[in-house]
C-alpha cells in the first residue's frame, strides 16, 4: 500500500494560463476572486505577467491554482496521507489539511504578499541561489559578508543548493564569498523581496495580526513545517507557525527526509511547475514522484498510483 505525501510549490512557479487545463470551470476561481475584491482568475489565466508576478497577486494565485489541481486529485479519488509545502505552499497544504478555509488562506496571502513587499523597499532585498557548495560554507560566507549588512540562509533546498536572502550589497557579497569558497555557480534569484530572512520582521508582526483573526481547525493529516520539518497536526499551533515562517529558512531537504521518515513511498507535487519535484528526486531518488498541474500529468499520476 503505498504512503502518499502531497506537496504544494511556493512562488516561482507561476505562469500566465495555470490551472486553466485541469480547472477552467472550477468554482474556486469565483470564490477566491469573491473573497480577494477583484478577477483572479482573468489575471491568472490572460496575465499580464508583470501584474501576475507582484507578489501580492502571485501568492493568491498559485495558492488557488493549486487547490484547483488538489480538487481534480479528489474528484478522482486519491487523497494524501500527510502534507508539506514550500513556503507559500505551506498555505495550500493547511487548506488541503482541512485546518484553514480556502478562502481565508486567499486573503490571508495576499496580504501576506503586500505585507512582505512593504517590509523592504524595492530593490533593496536580494535573494541568490548558492549552487555545489555545502551548506556550513554558504552559512560561513553569510557571516562573513554581515559588515554590508544583513544576510543569512533562507532556503535549505537540497544536497549542493542553498538560497540566500538579505541586504542587496550583502547578497551580492555573500555570493562572491560563496564562490571563493568553491561554490560552482551563485545567481541571483529575479525576486522582489529577500522571503525568509530577518528583514522581513514587520512583515512577520503584521501578519500575525490577521492570522490571530482565522480559526484554525486540527489538521485531518499531519504537516511536516517549513520552520522545524516536524509534525503538525493541532490548529492551535498553525499562526505562530506561520509567523515563524515568514523570517526563519524554509528547511525543505529536512522536510522531505521527514516525510520518508513518516512512511511515505510517493509524493505528488499539486499545483503548477515541477520545481519541489526536481528537488525530492535529488534528495530521495528512491521516492516515487509525480505531479498534478494539467490533464495530462494527472492522468499520468493516476495511472502510477493505481
Amino acid at each position: 500500500m503505498k504512503r502518499i505525501a502531497f506537496v504544494f510549490p511556493g512562488q516561482g512557479s507561476q505562469s500566465v494560463g495555470m490551472g486553466r487545463d485541469i480547472g477552467e470551470t472550477s468554482p474556486r476561481w469565483e470564490e477566491a476572486s469573491a473573497a480577494l475584491g477583484f478577477d483572479l482568475k482573468r489575471l491568472v489565466f490572460e496575465g499580464p505577467e508583470a501584474d501576475l508576478t507582484l507578489t501580492a497577486n502571485t501568492q493568491p494565485a498559485v495558492l488557488a491554482t493549486s487547490i484547483v489541481a488538489l480538487d481534480a486529485l479528489a474528484a478522482a479519488g486519491i487523497r494524501g496521507d500527510v502534507v508539506a509545502g514550500h513556503s507559500l505552499g505551506e498555505y495550500s497544504a493547511l487548506v488541503a489539511a482541512g485546518a484553514i478555509a480556502f478562502a481565508d488562506a486567499v486573503r490571508t496571502v495576499r496580504a501576506r504578499g503586500q505585507f512582505m513587499q512593504e517590509a523592504v523597499p524595492a530593490g533593496e532585498g536580494a535573494m541568490a541561489a548558492i549552487l555545489g557548495l555545502d551548506r556550513a560554507l554558504v552559512a560561513q560566507a553569510c557571516d562573513e559578508a554581515k559588515d554590508a549588512g544583513a544576510v543569512q540562509v533562507a532556503n535549505l533546498n537540497g544536497p549542493g543548493q542553498t538560497v540566500i536572502a538579505g541586504a542587496r550589497a550583502a547578497v551580492k557579497k555573500a555570493a562572491d564569498l560563496a564562490k571563493a569558497k568553491g561554490a560552482k555557480r551563485a545567481v541571483l534569484l529575479p525576486v522582489s523581496a529577500p522571503f525568509h530572512s530577518a528583514l522581513l520582521a514587520p512583515a512577520a508582526e503584521r501578519l500575525a495580526g490577521v492570522l490571530g483573526g482565522i480559526r484554525f481547525r486540527d489538521l485531518a493529516v499531519p504537516l511536516v513545517t517549513n520552520v522545524d520539518a516536524d509534525l503538525l497536526t493541532e490548529g492551535a499551533r498553525v499562526a505562530e507557525t506561520l509567523v515563524r515562517q515568514v523570517t526563519a529558512p524554509v528547511r525543505w531537504e529536512e522536510v522531505v527526509l521527514r516525510l520518508v521518515k513518516e512512511g511515505v513511498t510517493a509524493c505528488v507535487e499539486v499545483g503548477p511547475g515541477k520545481v519541489l519535484s526536481g528537488l525530492i528526486r535529488r534528495i530521495v531518488p528512491e521516492v516515487q514522484v509525480l505531479n498534478v498541474e494539467d490533464r495530462a500529468s494527472l492522468q499520468a499520476t493516476l495511472e502510477a498510483l493505481r
